[in-house]
């Protein structure tokens, strides 16, 4: 189990359930600048990959594919786990590709390319007669935390039965091909428009400061706050 606050019962670092090291690194560096918990990787907590994780992303909502990863990481570790499923909604596309977003594209489609750089593809194939003004999208991501009753300290203000959703959003613009040699995914084709610059352009603390993964993770960090302050009113007055 992962240390505790002694006073509050606050874990002071969370296991964050993902693979992708782009969305590791920007997690990392969202909750340093919110002064929230450490977050550890599965491979720092030596979680080795299995098969059972092809299929935890498996629903059609970013809700619920979130809540799937929260709970398996954290009963398989006892660690507080947060994850999070994100992903794009293309007005135009009718919301799609949506919790679909990491697996957009059939790769048998664009040989030769990675996934996302297919994912990028395919999109800017859909969209390629589809006028400017009407290309508009939202990034979304829902981050869930759990830390299992049954495994968590005996402080409940962290502790539940279901994982606690937190959802942020970002506005953009997909545009007619790539910009901007940062980020990940489909940073390179979406457009801030207000910055006038694609997520891609964008440096690490302005895009984390725009981002949808900024915005949930930011709550995740305030409702731990909340809650740690709550506990240690209840401390104070058994």
């Amino acid at each position: 189990m992962t240390d505790s606050h002694p006073a509050t019962g606050a874990p002071v670092a969370l296991l964050l359930a993902t693979r992708n090291a782009g969305k590791a690194a920007e997690a990392q560096r969202i909750f340093a600048a919110a002064a929230g918990p450490a977050l550890i990787t599965l491979d720092d907590a030596g979680i080795a990959e299995s098969a059972d994780e092809d299929h935890l992303e498996r629903f059609d909502t970013f809700e619920a594919n979130a809540s799937a990863k929260a709970r398996h990481f954290a009963l398989q570790s006892g660690l507080p786990t947060v994850a999070d499923d994100s992903g794009l909604e293309v007005a135009a596309l009718d919301g799609r590709p949506g919790a679909r977003s990491k697996r957009f594209a059939n790769l048998a489609d664009y040989p030769g390319l990675s996934r996302s750089e297919a994912n990028n593809r395919h999109l800017l194939d859909l969209l390629e007669d589809v006028p400017g003004p009407a290309r508009q999208a939202r990034y979304v991501c829902v981050a869930a935390f759990f830390w299992p009753a049954l495994v968590s300290p005996a402080c409940d203000a962290f502790a539940g039965e279901e994982p606690v959703l937190f959802r942020g959003e970002a506005p953009g613009l997909v545009l007619p091909a790539p910009r901007g040699e940062g980020g990940f995914g489909y940073d390179p084709v979406i457009l801030h428009e207000r910055s006038g610059r694609s997520y891609a352009e964008m440096t690490p603390p302005e895009k984390d400061r725009r981002s949808h993964r900024g915005a949930a993770f930011r709550a995740l960090v305030r409702f731990l706050r909340d809650r740690a302050r709550l506990s240690r009113t209840r401390s104070a007055f058994p």
